[in-house]
């Protein structure tokens, strides 16, 4: 085309030029608007080019639209020819009209163009000041199809008229963004300036009613759809009937399922499939004969649904006669009726046949390997996960978030943390990894591998964490023994979130760990005022907040207001077990026996411990004798670690030796622990070292095997074998955990470290114990030791207890009340030494004391501890008195 002429005299919208061009020019247009090819389906000719002729004996000069250029390649889906034609207009400050424009954006909208849109709409807005109703919808689709939803706004405020398709433009972007507020704000201000809804309106407003969901605004825009006279169009009661099912009331839902004149395909699986989202899977398999009786044809997501819930119901039988019917059907090779068939099968526990659906697939997408994935996973199969998604890898599938979670949480039940680390390196590089569902099951995986401080790195990582993120660190804190932290971490949450049920039962079970009492109470009331209290598994984990505390009374309490469960019984007999009150231990079993509660194979457990607690040899045997014959509970490793617990704790070690070599299953290296730690209390080291020698055979990894063949030395005399073990648990990279102990004041926890020197009270603390030492020196007990480093001389309480829980005691003494009772918590044995010292301090200053051990519990009133000195004093049932030293 010529070169415009700046200079030119003629209007705008022409320019000179020669015949020969025009000719040429023209019959372009014929050939394009005769070519179907070249006409794109969203823009139509909204004005045909002018040509003017002059005469011919005038120089040929003919005038046209320049205009015409941009509708042309518009049409022929040229935009950068069009958008090059616009910068030339605008060079020359010729006119470009409003068709024009329009043209434009519906091309870069229709192209996904972002950049080009806000390109014509800045030359827009620095030639036009006002915007039509046409020009300002087409400038609202598009902003609005690109997700902008600023401009948008600030388009429509600029529009001096709007009409319906506006306002339901710029309705359906807020929707589409999530903005449910908004969206209903926006409808009720349509409705203030007049303008009237249409069948476009309803449906998106009703979906936003679903998606809050909001039953009182969905009951008013039903009200609105009656008003108009919208009930007989099939869209909008579709959209009503899915509402009702969003906001959970599905009776309403089906009111209006019945009164339709005209239903299609589309109104039987809204209501069908919402039957199934409530819970009501039976009705909605009614649903689905009805409407086969009925002779309409179900579709694919009918199908698919109807599949779904067979594995929501457990019903393996009427899932089978659906997928055989599915099988005579077009449907028998879709994808996602096998995928959804996989799952069913997955979730009744016949992973076989899901195997053999998904054997036969011709195609297999991303759904199709994460439904066996998870198969696998959800029935107890971790390892065939994992070898599945290696297979997956394999044939070059990509995973996406859910294969990972899936993945990562059979990596867990498996331990394998290295196939983790790979997992989270993949969700790094295909940008998985700020998916919470993946940075979740990442926290669970590391915590439960032992790596704590990488659950620490991803869940500060996540930018919105959730419920499930916040209770995935504190459980995994907890599990690592940072139970500290894990009621810091709750603490933060409550400011953020408000914690659910599996929540309130992580935190109960790290206060029960360092005995934060006031804490638990805490979230008790909580659990109470929110009306969770006596949901799922919180009321046995308060029983057993109180029990590990050592409230028995309030445990009592709590124990008379549960529907009493096996488990809520369990908890109450560990109880008496860890305090080494069997009689009380026995009263209870019968108890639960008359209730009647049948016993299982964790009730024997804890009963057998509080009999070998409180040597109650000959009860003990009789309960393994009654646990087999009468309640017909095979005994695990468990149980016969029990056994040997029971006659070791007795001294009769040779029967314990024989009873283990009888076994009809193979001793693990716990049950000769529990023969080592018999050896230790009796002091039989060549049976120890025979019992040590099994164990690390198996087992070298166990620090507290190491502890109890130490204590075994120490207490012979035997130091250079100490120091030798010593040396063989360095070697093995094994270390001690440093002693801390935990005291509760005044609903704050404190914690106490082995040799705390950094305190700001350590000095008032030190002087409280050397006065309490200065007092047994007198009334003739030995100084209790002092701090070692030398290996041999150093004496088994100094290496493997620390003292930490006696600066947590002077620190309960100083800061609380006379009178009241001091709880701490240990996270190693009590030594001697230090139960001696507790024995004396609760008879100086007539407190009661507590201390909660990883052995057991330990109740000091008047000189006496509830142990009655089991395994401290060497002779069991030996009770030191010490009201002879006054």
């Amino acid at each position: 085309m010529a070169a415009f002429a700046k200079t030119s005299p003629i209007p705008l919208h022409a320019e000179h030029l020669n015949h020969q061009s025009v000719k040429s020019h023209n019959s372009k247009l014929l050939s394009f608007s005769h070519n179907p090819q070249n006409h794109h389906p969203s823009f139509k000719r909204t004005q045909e080019v002018p040509v003017l002729k002059t005469s011919p004996s005038s120089s040929s000069i003919t005038t046209y639209n320049p205009n015409s250029d941009i509708y042309q390649l518009c049409l022929a889906g040229n935009l950068e020819q069009a958008l090059k034609h616009l910068d030339s207009m605008k060079e020359l400050q010729l006119f470009v009209e409003e068709d024009a424009y329009i043209a434009l954006l519906r091309l870069s909208e229709w192209k996904r163009a972002y950049e080009e849109g806000t390109r014509v709409y800045s030359y827009m807005s620095n030639s036009i000041t006002r915007l039509s109703v046409r020009l300002g919808n087409a400038l609202l689709s598009m902003f609005v199809r690109f997700g902008d939803l600023g401009n948008a706004w600030y388009v429509f405020g600029r529009m001096e008229e709007r009409n319906v398709f506006s306002w339901n433009v710029l309705v359906g972007g807020y929707a589409k963004a999530g903005f449910f507020d908004e969206v209903l704000d926006l409808y009720h201000r349509m409705l203030w300036v007049g303008v009237h809804p249409d069948v476009y309106t309803f449906p998106c407003v009703l979906r936003t009613c679903g998606g809050i969901p909001d039953l009182a605004r969905g009951r008013e825009v039903h009200v609105h759809v009656l008003r108009y006279g919208f009930e007989s169009d099939v869209n909008v009661i579709n959209a009503l009937i899915t509402m009702y099912v969003k906001c959970g009331n599905i009776t309403n839902a089906r009111l209006v399922f019945d009164r339709m004149p005209r239903k299609d395909r589309i109104s039987w699986n809204a209501m069908i499939s919402g039957y199934f989202e409530n819970g009501e899977c039976l009705e909605g398999l009614r649903l689905f004969f009805l409407m086969r009786e009925l002779s309409v044809d179900p579709d694919l997501m009918t199908m698919t649904s109807v599949i779904s819930a067979c594995g929501s119901l457990g019903d393996e039988r009427l899932g089978r006669q659906v997928h055989g019917f599915v099988m005579r059907t077009e449907f028998a090779a879709c994808v996602s009726v096998c995928n959804s068939l996989i799952q069913m099968y997955s979730s009744v526990g016949q992973w076989l046949d899901a195997e053999k659906v998904f054997s036969r697939m011709e195609r297999k997408d991303v759904v199709s390997w994460t439904a066996m994935i998870s198969g696998y996973e959800n029935n107890m199969l971790p390892a065939k996960a994992v070898r599945t998604y290696q297979l997956m890898d394999l044939e070059g599938i990509v995973a996406d978030e859910i294969t990972i979670a899936s993945v990562l949480s059979a990596c867990t039940c498996l331990g394998d943390l290295d196939m983790g680390i790979k997992l989270h390196e993949l969700a790094n590089r295909k940008g998985l990894i700020s998916c919470v569902l993946v940075a979740n099951t990442l926290i669970d995986m590391y915590s439960k591998c032992k790596c704590i401080d990488k659950a620490l790195d991803v869940f500060h990582s996540i930018p919105d964490k959730n419920v499930i993120s916040w209770t995935s660190i504190i459980l995994g804190l907890r599990i690592n023994n940072r139970s500290f932290e894990a009621l810091i971490f709750f603490r933060q949450m409550k400011l953020s979130l408000k914690p659910n049920s599996v929540t309130l039962v992580s935190v109960l079970s790290a206060c029960s760990r360092i005995g934060a009492l006031m804490c638990g109470k805490e979230i008790h009331a909580h659990a109470l005022r929110t009306g969770v209290g006596f949901d799922g598994f919180i009321p046995n984990a308060l029983l057993d907040m109180y029990v590990r505390c050592g409230r028995i009374g309030p445990a009592m309490n709590q124990f008379n207001t549960l529907r009493k469960d096996v488990a809520a019984w369990n908890i109450l007999l560990t109880g008496y077990a860890e305090r080494g009150q069997g009689v009380q231990a026995v009263e209870l079993f019968q108890r639960m026996l008359e209730a009647p509660v049948n016993p299982d194979d964790i009730t024997f457990i804890s009963l057998l411990c509080a009999c070998s607690r409180s040597g109650m040899v000959t009860q003990g045997l009789e309960y393994f004798h009654r646990m087999q014959h009468q309640y017909c509970i095979n005994p695990n490793l468990k149980h016969y670690a029990c056994i040997v617990d029971l006659l070791g704790r007795a001294g009769k070690l040779e029967d314990a030796h024989d009873f283990i070599q009888k076994m009809p299953i193979e001793p693990d290296p716990a049950i000769w622990g529990a023969l080592l730690n018999g050896c230790r209390i009796h002091r039989q080291v060549e049976l120890g070292e025979l019992a040590a020698h099994h164990i690390f055979e198996k087992d070298t990894t166990s620090v507290g095997y190491y502890i109890l063949l130490c204590n075994l030395y120490a207490d012979s005399g035997k130091w250079d074998e100490v120091a030798k073990v010593r040396r063989e648990m360095r070697q093995n990279g094994l270390t001690v955990d440093p002693g801390c102990s935990w005291v509760e004041v005044k609903g704050k926890v404190h914690a106490f470290l082995s040799g705390d020197e950094f305190h700001p009270q350590i000095n008032e603390l030190k002087a409280v114990l050397d006065g309490f030492y200065e007092k047994m020196k007198a009334v003739g007990f030995s100084e209790p030791e002092k701090s070692s480093t030398d290996e041999v001389e150093a004496s088994k309480a100094e290496i493997f207890c620390g003292h930490s829980e006696r600066l947590a005691i002077a620190f309960g003494l100083i800061t609380t009340a006379p009178g009241m009772p001091i709880l701490v918590t240990k996270n190693l044995y009590m030594c001697q030494s230090c139960h001696k010292t507790f024995k004396f301090i609760s008879k100086v200053v007539r407190r009661e004391i507590s201390v909660r051990d990883t052995e057991q519990f330990h109740h000091f009133k008047d000189g006496i501890c509830t142990c009655g000195d089991k395994g401290y004093c060497g002779k069991p049932g030996k009770v030191e008195e010490l009201s002879m030293l006054y």
